[in-house]
């Protein structure tokens, strides 16, 4: 019989599934806390993996390493959507895990994600699925070009999307993404004329109780964030429309964790959903310097039912920028040196072996009296790193 209050103590461990940067920094709030914690990855030497008290190497779909992951764990919890909802429900037998196997299934594939939204009353952009070349084509016949092209399923920081400006990208996209070893279903959505891209935080415990991160900016480039303002740089009202909008997102999938809502600013003032994800995210790394809880405590606090932590600004403004890699290669810069210099920085790099061009080795942030002082003092800071 599963507990339906778990009493964390120095004795407990929590199970991430997956190994990388966010399970390292989850990692590091659990050992603050008194707690253990647990990694199962495909690979050894992950960032998370070098330091937890067990390390399991072969992966989730290995029958074995997953029987033992679940045995030394006592709440499990994930740093990717990726995993197998089956894996989530088995392990979800004998231990909790957080967000709920049933979450997952809401929100992994894009296209229930969109369906989930768009049924709670969440506004999106108009979208459907493509099953098609033809179908594809009709879709951008009937809302416009560009549109995006999206793999339904294991897209990420650009991975698995492709904006689609004509006939010719279509095929292209479909060559990529369907007429492969392993091929993806596909999700087309009209694009957006937007003024700004936004995210909020939101922790949710099983009691019910949440609390919502500031509305912060998101800048991307070629579907990747490079940079986040916080706040973002629009009127109060926007904000806590925003931050509205994320709070139902959650709730309207009985969300328990943390989850990142990515929404697009409308130039008439509409804000429309974008994507979830169920777990920490990219757009709340400045948490870490900035508010009073960061996201990676309060998703400890929200997956092991504790009171949940302020997630208020303890500063003016603050702004992060990511530091992807601009080369294959080692998975170090080389030189931090001048960046170290500017006093108001705090680097944060993953400890990734290896590098590839666009990935994410780490990022830098900075608090300052305003927002537009942080991303100046971020832009100048980032730009003395030498990669």
């Amino acid at each position: 019989m599963i507990p339906s209050i778990y009493k964390p103590s120095q004795t407990t461990t929590i199970g991430i599934i997956g190994g990388g940067q966010l399970a390292k920094m989850l990692g590091l709030e659990i050992l603050k806390m008194g707690m253990n914690f647990a990694t199962i990855e495909n690979g050894n030497q992950s960032p998370a993996g070098i330091f937890a008290q067990h390390d399991f190497t072969n992966g989730w779909s290995n029958e074995e390493e997953l029987e033992q992951f679940i045995s030394v764990s006592d709440i499990v919890t994930l740093e990717n959507e990726f995993i197998s909802p089956q894996i989530l429900h088995k392990i979800a037998e004998r231990r909790l895990v957080f967000p709920r196997p049933e979450t997952i299934e809401k929100i992994q594939d894009k296209f229930i994600q969109k369906q989930t939204m768009s049924s709670a009353g969440i506004a999106t952009t108009p979208f459907e699925k493509i099953d098609s070349i033809e179908g594809a084509i009709q879709f951008g016949n009937n809302h416009g070009y560009p549109f995006v092209l999206k793999t339904r399923t294991l897209g990420y920081d650009g991975y698995g999307n492709r904006t689609i400006r004509n006939e010719g990208d279509i095929r292209s996209a479909w060559e990529a993404f369907v007429l492969t070893e392993e091929p993806r279903e596909l999700l087309a959505e009209a694009f957006v004329n937007f003024s700004m891209e936004l995210a909020v935080m939101v922790a949710r415990n099983k009691r019910g109780e949440t609390v919502v991160y500031p509305c912060v900016e998101t800048i991307q480039e070629n579907h990747i964030c490079v940079a986040v303002i916080a706040p973002a740089r629009i009127s109060e009202e926007l904000q806590e429309k925003a931050k509205t909008i994320a709070k139902n997102c959650v709730e309207s999938i009985d969300g328990v964790g943390m989850f990142g809502i990515e929404m697009f600013l409308c130039q008439d003032g509409t804000i429309l959903f974008n994507e979830i994800a169920p777990r920490p995210h990219n757009s709340g790394h400045y948490t870490i310097e900035a508010c009073y809880t960061s996201q990676f405590e309060n998703t400890i606090r929200a997956v092991t039912n504790l009171p949940l932590g302020s997630p208020e600004l303890r500063c003016g403004g603050a702004a992060m920028i990511n530091l992807l890699a601009t080369r294959n290669g080692s998975g170090l810069p080389d030189s931090i040196l001048e960046t170290l210099k500017v006093p108001e920085v705090s680097f944060h790099l993953y400890g990734k072996k290896d590098s590839r061009k666009g990935r994410k080795m780490g990022h830098l942030t900075v608090t300052a009296s305003s927002n537009e002082e942080a991303f100046t003092i971020a832009k100048r800071a980032f730009q003395q790193l030498i990669w």
